[in-house]
């Protein structure tokens, strides 16, 4: 049994990808970063200097909600530093095993390196078309879930999205002629999630039907007309694009939570023939 203030690999994997995920702080010591610069889901990385007792204290004050912290093998690093944030007054835990069990239970690893383009707080910047869809509120879901959940996303007219990714150094998403782009028969959404190796039975799902939604082959799965629909009429439903994003999250949080959780269940009628849910 967990002690009381740790969280096992398990547990967390539960938690990340949905609105409950905590913030995921990476401690290990720089050479062992170094060897190994892979990261959790969404978590950020921590110097040695950042922890310091003013540094934590400086981090704390900054800090809304749960944090696991996680350092190699879930010994001092982290547990020190879940401590000291507990002494600042946030709700903090560390994990059992650290990232060493996490990486030999099978757990997806992100590559930091792929992210190209941050801004002077570490948050990553990306750049695509205004008046998003399908594939341009997915991607960000998917970021913002499992990639980097401070992540900063701008909007733009598609003539000047390429002049505002060299502007503003942000990366360029879900348009021609980018990395971020779709690929043959996979959009961005798909190739988002090979390049980070996010790869889950529930993602993979997901995928599916934004492949479908997103590039008219609604016979890909059910649930494609259902995505497309919601998409569309939320397009209609805002004039500002960061707020239908906002409301877009609900929307994916909650196709991903069937995708994981609830396939298999159905509603019927009468509600007394005891296969109603």
């Amino acid at each position: 049994m967990p002690a009381p203030d740790a969280i096992s690999c398990d547990q967390l994997a539960r938690l990340i990808g949905t609105p409950k995920t905590p913030v995921i702080l990476d401690v290990r010591r720089d050479t062992v970063r170094a060897a190994d610069p892979r990261l959790l889901p969404g978590a950020r990385p921590l110097t040695e200097a950042d922890l310091s007792p003013d540094g934590l204290a400086a981090l704390a004050a900054g800090l809304s909600g749960p944090v696991v912290v996680v350092c190699a093998e879930g010994h001092r690093l982290s547990q020190g530093t879940a401590a000291w944030l507990r002494h600042e007054g946030v709700q903090a835990e560390y994990l059992l095993g650290g990232q060493t069990a996490w990486a030999g239970a099978g757990m997806p690893l992100i590559a930091p390196g792929k992210i190209t383009a941050r801004d002077g707080q570490g948050r990553s910047v990306w750049v695509t078309r205004a008046r998003p869809k399908i594939d341009r509120i997915a991607c960000p879901w998917l970021i913002r879930r499992f990639i980097d959940p401070q992540a900063v996303f701008l909007f733009v007219a598609p003539s000047e999205v390429a002049g505002v990714a060299d502007r503003f150094a942000a990366m360029p998403f879900d348009i021609e002629g980018v990395f971020w782009s779709h690929r043959a028969e996979l959009c961005t959404f798909d190739v988002l999630l090979a390049e980070f190796g996010l790869a889950s039975p529930a993602l993979d799902r997901l995928a599916l039907i934004v492949r479908g939604a997103d590039t008219a082959r609604l016979d890909l799965a059910p649930e494609c007309a259902g995505l497309l629909a919601a998409s569309l009429g939320l397009s209609r439903m805002y004039s500002d694009d960061l707020a239908q994003l906002d409301a877009g999250l609900a929307i994916y949080d909650a196709f991903y939570r069937w995708a994981r959780d609830a396939t298999d269940e159905q509603h019927t009628w009468p509600t007394n023939s005891g296969k109603a849910k």
